[in-house]
């Protein structure tokens, strides 16, 4: 189970408790997103999570700072999600070695398109990052397959063309077969899926054709409503999300 969270939202202080939480809820790995003033493929829970980070002054060297405080404690795999733009102005060298030195694992861009990986590729692995790359319903099995050796840690399935947070109650019967497509295209990394995912019954189903799920929007909803509350302690807030992640985790009956 990945579990994604924007960094800097709520706000920076809040951050790496609710990584924290979220391992305690039984995350095997974490989503750490970059905040970005167009994030494309995000719908609008992940946008509203971008914008209110932004409007904190979170910039990219925060998501350093998160990921090094964060593996002060924990040694759980931690990926870093965000958009090509910023890091190219960064600069890839000194992002992918910020990274590394923060205690990062890899790299999600979604925006990358695989025939442009060498932008990062070489330095993602000189800096020992794993580098994972996304199919979509309409990839063909031939730009999979090129996916799957460009990949490592794993390949990411997307569950819908288009943005994050559809809900996937409509679409079982379509992603049977597709998911079963991309499983037999993808044969050296494990395969994981997300967008949409939002009860234990999603991620129960998915499991059935995937090494592994990842939940993002329903996870900031969850946040986002918490915050705004302000009869909460953060004590309790942080066990809501901690109980959020335990009741999404699949049963093994």
């Amino acid at each position: 189970m990945g579990l994604f969270l924007t960094n800097g939202f709520p706000d920076l202080d809040a951050t790496v408790p609710l990584l924290h939480a979220l391992v305690a809820g039984g995350a095997d790995f974490l989503e750490l997103g970059m905040p970005f003033s167009d994030p494309l493929a995000e719908g609008l829970p992940i946008q509203r999570s971008s914008a209110r980070a932004l409007a904190g002054g979170v910039q990219m060297d925060d998501a350093f700072r998160t990921a090094h405080a964060f593996r002060q404690t924990s040694d759980i795999p931690l990926v870093l999600m965000g958009y090509i733009n910023p890091i190219l102005q960064y600069g890839v060298s000194n992002f992918c070695a910020a990274a590394h030195s923060s205690g990062v694992d890899g790299l999600i861009i979604p925006d990358l398109p695989p025939e442009e990986a060498g932008l990062i590729t070489a330095s993602a692995k000189a800096h020992h990052l794993d580098t994972i790359f996304l199919v979509a319903p309409n990839t063909t099995r031939e730009r999979m397959q090129m996916i799957d050796r460009l990949s490592s840690g794993f390949v990411y399935a997307v569950s819908v063309t288009g943005i994050t947070g559809a809900a996937l109650a409509h679409r079982m019967a379509a992603l049977e077969p597709y998911l079963a497509r991309v499983r037999t295209a993808i044969r050296r990394n494990p395969l994981l899926v997300g967008f949409g995912i939002k009860t234990q019954r999603d991620a129960q189903w998915l499991c059935r054709h995937t090494d592994g799920f990842i939940v993002g929007s329903a996870l900031v909803d969850v946040i986002e409503g918490l915050w705004n509350d302000p009869s909460l302690s953060m004590h309790r807030r942080l066990h809501a999300v901690q109980r959020f992640a335990q009741d999404l985790y699949p049963s093994k009956e």
